[in-house]
């Protein structure tokens, strides 16, 4: 069993040409002997974005703070504290933060994919 504050999980940081101040934590993973999922959680600064990008596995997110749009079907969809978003495999997808604060958000994804 684990439990733990997330802020206690080493911080990934990730800023490049496509994508804009993201920190990535694996809050509950592989390394906790979870052989299902992969509970993640991501903040995206004040302008920030993950990468336009797609691949093979689902994933659940949980949108905890902050305000961001989703772009998922050739258009952008607002998000909010409290907002959930369910994106299929193989949907081309991003995230971006669109308010003043940061946005946060827990990503689920089964084992099997990386990680982050």
């Amino acid at each position: 069993m684990k439990i733990a504050h997330y802020s206690q999980t080493k911080e990934t940081r990730i800023d490049n040409d496509q994508v804009k101040g993201v920190s990535g934590r694996v809050v509950i993973g592989k390394a906790d002997g979870a052989p299902n999922f992969c509970m993640r959680v991501f903040e995206l600064d004040r302008g920030g974005c993950s990468p336009k990008h797609a691949h093979d596995w689902e994933h659940e997110i949980f949108f905890h703070a902050g305000d961001g749009e989703v772009w998922q079907d050739g258009q952008w969809t607002p998000v909010q504290a409290g907002s959930v978003a369910f994106i299929p495999g193989n949907e081309p997808h991003q995230i971006r933060n669109s308010g003043d604060d940061k946005l946060v958000f827990v990503c689920l994804i089964p084992s099997g994919a990386p990680e982050l």
